[in-house]
């Protein structure tokens, strides 16, 4: 675990609940400035092809956006960046209002198959993509190239892995495929020996 997260989100409010639920508070000390992604957390950013992102408005409202695409369409420029295109989409820009008001970002990565997360807390800046072509060329499905409008940058503070406690397992249609798939091919060699032998 990453100890500046909990530096982070060890509130006073927290530590009180804490008190009162479980008796003592949990305290940080010595915590750095930021916690750098490691290889674990490149990895498991660069095979999701979905992630959760939260933000704040400015009357002080959380909202929460999905974001998809083919896996690694979240990319980790290094140990401290990350970046996706944003296309266009219903016209809100919600988050990207959120952000020009509050650069704080909380992102949730999830594997249900594998039954982990991996939470995120950095600082977003939303840039034109017309200002980058070359990172949009580097960053993106040349199919959906042409309905890039944005590329937001996040500046990560820290992160933490979470339990798989009441993680659900849910499976996209791919791996579906991917299991069922020598299933499927041992049925269909033994419905074709059976119609062998009937005729």
């Amino acid at each position: 675990m990453a100890t500046k997260y909990l530096d982070l989100t060890f509130t006073d409010s927290v530590c009180r609940a804490q008190k009162q639920y479980y008796g003592s508070a949990g305290t940080i000390t010595d915590a750095p400035e930021r916690d750098p992604l490691g290889q674990a957390e490149a990895e498991f950013i660069a095979a999701r092809d979905s992630f959760y992102v939260g933000s704040i408005s400015e009357n002080g409202w959380p909202y929460i956006q999905h974001r998809g695409g083919p896996p690694g369409f979240l990319r980790v420029m290094n140990e401290t960046t990350l970046v996706f295109a944003d296309y266009k989409g219903n016209r809100q820009l919600l988050s990207t209002g959120n952000v020009s008001a509050n650069n704080r970002l909380a992102l949730f990565l999830m594997d249900y198959r594998n039954r982990e997360r991996l939470k995120l807390l950095g600082h977003a800046r939303v840039e034109d993509a017309r200002v980058h072509p070359e990172l949009v060329a580097q960053i993106t499905d040349p199919k959906m190239r042409s309905s890039v409008e944005r590329l937001v940058f996040i500046d990560i503070v820290s992160f933490d892995w979470n339990c798989p406690k009441y993680i659900t397992p849910r499976y996209s249609a791919e791996e579906v495929e991917e299991l069922a798939g020598p299933l499927k091919r041992r049925i269909a060699e033994l419905e074709a020996k059976l119609h062998a032998v009937k005729t």
